[in-house]
């Protein structure tokens, strides 16, 4: 087991053995760790690639734990998202502007009247990808730190389905990278969305 930044200093050490029971998930490595509560945004590896909560673990496994970058972070979530939680994430005294997008469950799409969204989600990666996304940001804009959460599951009308804050020095790079930021999300990570409708449903998927 490998632990890394905050997850270390709870442990004190960067290093754990657990003995888990055969058919343990990923996820399940969590609780005899005794660290407290689970960081939201928490990412798991397993062999030095990232896995899902649901995976399977094999003796011999190597687990890492990996928290969310500081400054931000990337999540999905099932609960309502507080949109003013996602801006405290970039919250920064060098920031002179906090940019956000906040994507909505609308009533009609494409001339059909929708009663709800159903959203998938591949667990695990979309979450780094989200990270990925903001490393690329933070290379081409002068940036403080960029957060996102999405929503998974059922999204209601009038209900948030993506939270996106970046904060900047500037407000023209804080509004640019904003802009960029759910465009290549919707582009690249790892999201699936079924629209339930009068008369019908259909997945729509990444892009839309």
């Amino acid at each position: 087991m490998k632990l890394f930044a905050v997850l270390l200093e709870r442990a004190g050490t960067g290093d754990r053995q657990l003995e888990l029971a055969d058919g343990s998930r990923v996820v399940d490595v969590w609780a005899p760790l005794e660290l407290g509560e689970r960081p939201p945004g928490l990412l798991y590896a397993v062999n030095r690639a990232y896995a899902p909560e649901d995976a399977l673990l094999s003796p011999g496994d190597e687990v890492a734990l990996i928290p969310p970058v500081s400054g931000g972070s990337f999540r999905l979530t099932d609960e309502p998202i507080d949109a003013a939680a996602v801006i405290r994430e970039v919250s920064d005294p060098r920031a002179g502007g906090i940019a956000t997008f906040i994507g909505t469950t609308r009533i009609e799409s494409r001339g059909r009247t929708v009663h709800y969204l159903d959203y998938e989600a591949y667990s695990g990666m979309a979450e780094q990808v989200m990270a990925e996304i903001a490393d690329e940001l933070k290379d081409r804009h002068d940036l403080c730190e960029v957060a996102i959460t999405h929503r998974v599951g059922r999204v209601n009308i009038g209900e948030l389905s993506v939270v996106i804050a970046v904060s900047a020095p500037h407000r023209a790079d804080a509004l640019a990278a904003c802009r960029e930021a759910i465009d290549t999300l919707k582009q690249t990570v790892p999201l699936w969305k079924k629209e339930v409708y009068e008369g019908g449903e259909e997945w729509i998927g990444r892009g839309s």
